[in-house]
C-alpha cells in the first residue's frame, strides 16, 4: 500500500485558508470538540505576513452554524468576536421595475429571499397551491414567516433559545477580518494547526506533475502529501502551477468591479437589519449589510456598462438618506472581480478553495458556502493514499463544475427576470445570447408550472427549488395557474396556510429586534444545549 495521506499545507489565510484548516482538523484530528491524543493528519497554514485578504465577504449561510459548531466554536464567542448580527436571507429591491416606473398597478418592487424553506417542505410543494391567490398574498408570505419578520428587524430566536438553535433558520452577517482571526486563535490553540507565516519563493514538483514541496524565505522548504491552495484570485498553485485554466463568465454575468465602504450608524441603538438589502441600479447593485456597529455597503457593477465615478455617485446617493456623517472623507475601496472559476478544483495532489477555484460576484453570498462545501468535501472525501487519489479528485471535480452551472444560473436568473428598462445593462442581460440555454429551458418550463425538485438533475445541491420559488414569484414571474389539483392535498394546504398566519402572528409578538437580542447576548451569553 502507498503511503497515507498525513501532511497537508494549506496555502493562504482568510477566511477560506481558515475554515479549511478547521474543518480539516475537526474531521480527522478531533473528537466532539478536543483534540486527539493522536492525530491523524499534521495540518500547516503558511500564509504571506504581506498579502491582505479582501475582508468585504460578510455574508454567510445557515451552513455556518453547523461548520462553527463542528469545529467547536461556541455561537456567544462568535458573535460578540466578530461583530456579528442575523441573516435571515435576502431582501432585493428593485431589481423587478425601475424606481422611476410606474407602480401603480405593481406591488411594491421588493422581495424576500429567505433561509427558511417552505412550511411543509418535507410534505407537500405549497407552490401550486399558492399561485390561485397569488393577487392576494405574495408567494413568501404564503409559504412562510420571514418576510414580515425581517421587515420588522426581529430576530431568528430569543435569548433562552439555544447555540446554533432557532425559531427561523438563519445565517450571519460579520466583519470578515476579526473572524479570520477568530478562526486562526481557534485552529493553533485548539485543533493543533501549525501556522507558519513566511513568504512562498519556489514550488518543486514530483516527475509524476504533483507539487512536493514549496520552498520559503525563512522556514526552508516545506514537504506535504496533500496542498490546499487558498491563495486568492492568485490561485499560486492550482491556477499558476498546475495549469488548471479559468473560465470567464464575463459574457453570461458582466459585474467586474465594486466600490467597498464602511458606514457608521447615526445612533448607537439604530435598528440593525435582519436580512441582506441588494437594491438595484442603473448598471449594477447595491448591498447593504448590517453589523453591530457598522454598516458594510458596496456597489457591484459592470465596468463595460458604465465608470467609476457615476458608479461611486450611485453609491454616495444610496447612503446619503441614512447617515449623518461627511461621505467625501469615508474610505471608499476599489476591487476588481473576474468572474469566472477554474475548470476543475482538484488536480494531481492539489484542490483550489475559496476564490482560487473562482468567484462571480456576491449577489446570494454564495462564495462562504462554496468554501464549507469544498472544505467538507475534501475532509470527508480525502483519499487514503495517492494510488485513488485521482478517483476522488474526478467525483469532486464533477460536483464542483455542476454546482458552478447551477450558481451561475440562479444567479443569472435575478437579471433575466427583470422587466428595468433603464439601461443597455438590463437589456443585455435580457439578450438571449447570454442565457445559458438550459436556464432558458428551465424558464420556458416554468411558464406552465412552478419549479420543483425534478428540476434539479444532480444532488447536494446549494439552491434547491425553492429558492428559484422565491426569486420567480418575488419578481412577478407568470406561470399559468394549475386546472387540477386535489382536493385532499388542497385541504392540506389550506390547512398549512392557515397554521403560517397564526406563526407569523405568533412570532412577531415574542421575538426581540436583532439589536435586542445581540444586546442580551452580549450580557448573559445563549444556552449551551
Amino acid at each position: 500500500m502507498e503511503h497515507a495521506i498525513r501532511d497537508i499545507i494549506i496555502v493562504g489565510g482568510g477566511t477560506a485558508g481558515w475554515i479549511t484548516a478547521g474543518i480539516l482538523a475537526a474531521e480527522h484530528n478531533a473528537d466532539n470538540g478536543k483534540l486527539s491524543p493522536t492525530p491523524k493528519l499534521n495540518i500547516t497554514l503558511i500564509e504571506s505576513p504581506d498579502v491582505a485578504t479582501i475582508g468585504v465577504g460578510e455574508g454567510t449561510w445557515p451552513s455556518m452554524r453547523t461548520t462553527l459548531k463542528k469545529i467547536g466554536i461556541s455561537e456567544t464567542e462568535f458573535l460578540i468576536s466578530c461583530d456579528a448580527s442575523f441573516k435571515q436571507g435576502s431582501r432585493f429591491i428593485n431589481w423587478t421595475h425601475s424606481p422611476d416606473a410606474d407602480l401603480t398597478k405593481q406591488p411594491r418592487d421588493h422581495y424576500l429571499h429567505p433561509f427558511s424553506l417552505p412550511i411543509g417542505t418535507n410534505e407537500i410543494d405549497l407552490c401550486p397551491f399558492w399561485l390561485p391567490h397569488r393577487q392576494q398574498v405574495s408567494f413568501a408570505d404564503a409559504v412562510g414567516q420571514q418576510n414580515q419578520l425581517s421587515m420588522q428587524g426581529l430576530a431568528p430566536k430569543q435569548i433562552t433559545t439555544g447555540e446554533y438553535q432557532f425559531q427561523n433558520n438563519y445565517g450571519y452577517h460579520l466583519n470578515a477580518g476579526k473572524f479570520s482571526q477568530l478562526l486562526q486563535q481557534h485552529c493553533t490553540e485548539k485543533l493543533g494547526v501549525t501556522h507558519i507565516q513566511d513568504h512562498v519563493s519556489d514550488i518543486q514538483k514530483a516527475e509524476n506533475g504533483d507539487i512536493r514541496s514549496l520552498v520559503t524565505q525563512h522556514s526552508g522548504e516545506l514537504t506535504a502529501d496533500f496542498f490546499v491552495d487558498c491563495t486568492g484570485v492568485k490561485s499560486l498553485l492550482l491556477g499558476e502551477q498546475m495549469h488548471v485554466p479559468f473560465v470567464c463568465q464575463k459574457s453570461v454575468l458582466f459585474n467586474d468591479s465594486a466600490l467597498a465602504i464602511q458606514v457608521p450608524y447615526p445612533t448607537d441603538d439604530t435598528e440593525i437589519a435582519s436580512c441582506t438589502h441588494s437594491t438595484a441600479q442603473t448598471n449594477g447593485w447595491i448591498w447593504d449589510i448590517g453589523l453591530p456597529t457598522r454598516r458594510g455597503v458596496g456597489h457591484v457593477y459592470s465596468s463595460s456598462h458604465t465608470d467609476q465615478a457615476q458608479a461611486e455617485q450611485q453609491l454616495i446617493d444610496y447612503l446619503r438618506p441614512s447617515v449623518n456623517v461627511d461621505l467625501d472623507n469615508l474610505d471608499i475601496r476599489k476591487l476588481s472581480i473576474a468572474p469566472g472559476h477554474r475548470k476543475i478544483c482538484w488536480k494531481n495532489n492539489c484542490m483550489a478553495i475559496g476564490m482560487a477555484s473562482g468567484f462571480i460576484e456576491p449577489l446570494e453570498a454564495s462564495a462562504l458556502a462554496l468554501v464549507e462545501w469544498s472544505a467538507n468535501t475534501l475532509a470527508q472525501q480525502l483519499p487514503a493514499n495517492r494510488q485513488v487519489m485521482d478517483i476522488v479528485a474526478t467525483r469532486v471535480n464533477q460536483r464542483f463544475s455542476q454546482h458552478w452551472q447551477q450558481i451561475i444560473e440562479f444567479l443569472k436568473l435575478h437579471y433575466v427576470l427583470s422587466q428595468r428598462s433603464d439601461s443597455d445593462y438590463w437589456h443585455d442581460h435580457r439578450e438571449s445570447s447570454t442565457i445559458p440555454e438550459s436556464l432558458q429551458q428551465q424558464i420556458a418550463l416554468w411558464r406552465t408550472q412552478t419549479p420543483n425538485k425534478h428540476d434539479i438533475q444532480h444532488t447536494d445541491v446549494l439552491f434547491p427549488a425553492a429558492s428559484f420559488q422565491f426569486v420567480l414569484y418575488g419578481m412577478a414571474f407568470e406561470t399559468h395557474v394549475p386546472t387540477h389539483l386535489k382536493p385532499t392535498l388542497q385541504q392540506r394546504a389550506q390547512q398549512l396556510f392557515t397554521e403560517n398566519i397564526k406563526r407569523t402572528q405568533g412570532l412577531k409578538q415574542i421575538l426581540p429586534t436583532n439589536r435586542e437580542l445581540l444586546n442580551k447576548i452580549r450580557q448573559y451569553g445563549l444556552p449551551h444545549i
